[in-house]
């Protein structure tokens, strides 16, 4: 243990003053954060419309869609959905063309009327091109109230037959009754990481491979330099070596990932979420990371060919495992991202964001699994990486 503590403390105060690893673990993932939270903002893109409202029937039932429904439906997005009342449905259609508005409801004269008579009646949404999710809300909400209206309709026609029956009153009375069934939402766990959070902890998870393959490009370029051979004549042995090495590899990147999350919350206002649970994914990925930095180590050559395979996995893990781009915007090479340690710190996050600390178990044990299969190999193949 002596021996490992020596080599580790060895390696440590070596590594602290190499400026490209100070730059990869700690200054990058900083300012990379910083540009996409600015120019790309939300990754989960949160949705927003305005509607214009054309009312030209100007009836009990054009009203108590304009302010019970779409009414209701904006008070319940807390503004994110607002209405904007025109004068004619050439000015809702001129407003949509324009993009001031997503889409616009047009209520023409006489729906009220055709509703009562049991005419067909036209509840028209002009949508803009360019804004399909807002123009596909607007039309489901006007569907929605013309089901219902059918559904008052149908009742009406059931009824109208009785004897003595008088139309007008059967519609009030129905209209009066309560709904058979009702929906009662509870708004689930947000558990969706905040723009300068995600991008904070995406870069970090990122750059978190590059420092550990800095750190462990010290053992193959101390093999190069015959430090390795004089290490060996000593009567310490090569596990460890590779442990005492490793250990200040894990070392390292433990000190960096603390630091970019103490300076994300300051400098960028990052809400990592409980303590304990970043804590624990924190330790998890970075021996992940460790572990397979160490195993792609252990088939190099050389440096340099260690740094070019190391390189393109990290790489490739950043772009699969979501670092990049939200996971929801891969489609199907989101099933991808299952093989990458960044998928899980990731989605382990966004999980403590809205839920109990427990939720950060399975990310845990999937991480610890990456990095028991790279340490794994890695001492397996002990001979190959410390020798002279």
């Amino acid at each position: 243990m002596r021996a490992v503590a020596v080599i580790a403390g060895k390696d440590l105060r070596q590594q602290a003053r190499n400026g490209t690893l100070l730059l990869f673990a700690v200054g990058l993932p900083l300012l990379l954060a910083f540009l996409f939270n600015l120019i790309l903002g939300d990754p989960g893109g949160q949705f927003s419309a305005t509607y214009a409202v054309a009312d030209e029937d100007h009836s009990r039932l054009s009203e108590a869609f304009v302010d019970d429904v779409l009414g209701a439906v904006a008070a319940s997005t807390e503004g994110n959905i607002e209405l904007r009342p025109v004068t004619s449905p050439q000015e809702g259609a001129r407003l949509v063309e324009e993009q001031d508005v997503s889409a616009a409801f047009v209520i023409p004269a006489g729906f009220a009327a055709d509703v009562e008579a049991g005419r067909a009646a036209t509840l028209r949404v002009i949508g803009d091109v360019d804004a399909a999710i807002a123009t596909a809300v607007a039309r489901g909400i006007a569907e929605a109230y013309a089901t219902e209206l059918r559904s008052v309709q149908l009742a009406v026609a059931l009824t109208a037959g009785a004897p003595g029956a008088d139309p007008d009153e059967l519609v009030a009375r129905v209209q009066a009754l309560p709904a058979p069934v009702t929906v009662d939402a509870e708004a689930a766990a947000d558990r969706v990481l905040d723009s300068s959070t995600y991008y904070a902890a995406g870069m970090a998870v990122f750059f978190l491979f590059f420092t550990a393959m800095i750190s462990l490009n010290s053992i193959l370029q101390e093999r190069a330099d015959g430090t390795m051979a004089r290490l060996l004549a000593t009567p310490t042995s090569r596990l460890a070596i590779l442990v005492g090495k490793l250990t200040a590899g894990v070392g390292i990147s433990l000190a960096a990932m603390a630091v970019l999350v103490g300076a994300s919350t300051l400098l960028l206002g990052a809400r990592w979420g409980d303590p304990l649970g970043v804590a624990a994914l924190v330790v998890a990925v970075v021996l992940a990371a460790t572990g397979l930095m160490a195993l792609v180590a252990t088939f190099a050559r050389s440096t340099e060919q260690a740094s070019n395979w190391m390189s393109v996995i990290a790489v490739l893990f950043g772009l699969f495992g979501g670092s990049f781009v939200p996971l929801a915007q891969l489609g199907s090479l989101s099933t991808v991202s299952y093989v990458t340690p960044h998928r899980w710190f990731l989605q382990g996050l966004s999980d403590l964001s809205g839920g109990e600390l427990g939720v950060v178990v399975p990310p845990v044990v999937a991480l610890l699994g990456f990095a028991a299969a790279g340490f794994g190999v890695a001492m397996l193949r002990l001979g190959r990486v410390v020798r002279p």
